[in-house]
């Protein structure tokens, strides 16, 4: 894998993206985005993920994130990917629907590209980690993370997408807990 694909602090909050090969919508329903879920609860749970800042969208998924700083943060994402590709081809290939086995088709086509994959690529690769540096820059991603649904004429406000920290950040109900962050860069319960 790149360098450009890795972080390199293990102690530091990254803003990373992580997409759906082809950019197909298979996170689009409500079960895509379930896998989504679970797999972020089970990491910050047994790999101690912290979550700043989240969007679920449709075909990728974009996070504030830090490891515990026993690990580095791309290995914890490369091993969410891996599971989560796992459960979404296998619901993919449960529904007997065209759009399923076409999404089934294509990530097989990218897997045999690989030698290193078996079956099927789901995502692509990389997560495009950015090194967070400062208040400005930090509330910056915050920003574009919670316009995206906006941007993308799923909701009218940010808050009003379930699957974002936008909801976390207005003190609404959310699917995912998150650490919240402040402008001087400290974490709140």
């Amino acid at each position: 894998m790149s360098e450009k694909y890795k972080t390199t602090e293990t102690d530091k909050a990254y803003f990373v993206t992580f997409t759906i090969v082809e950019w197909l919508t298979v996170l689009a329903n409500v079960q895509g985005k379930e896998i989504i879920i679970d797999s972020l609860k089970h990491y910050q749970q047994s790999r101690g993920l912290t979550i700043y800042a989240y969007c679920l969208m449709p075909n990728h998924v974009h996070l504030i994130a830090q490891s515990n700083g026993k690990e580095y943060l791309s290995a914890v994402l490369r091993d969410l990917k891996k599971q989560t590709a796992k459960t979404i081809t296998k619901k993919l290939e449960s529904c007997d629907n065209n759009e399923s086995q076409k999404a089934l088709e294509i990530f097989a086509s990218e897997g045999r590209r690989l030698k290193r994959i078996s079956k099927y690529k789901v995502w692509q690769d990389g997560n495009r980690p950015i090194l967070l540096y400062s208040n400005k820059f930090i509330q910056q991603k915050i920003d574009y993370i919670h316009s995206n649904p906006v941007k993308a004429g799923l909701v009218v406000n940010p808050e009003d997408y379930l699957y974002s920290s936008a909801r976390n950040y207005a003190g609404l109900t959310s699917v995912i807990d998150i650490e919240m962050l402040t402008m001087e860069w400290k974490t709140v319960k």
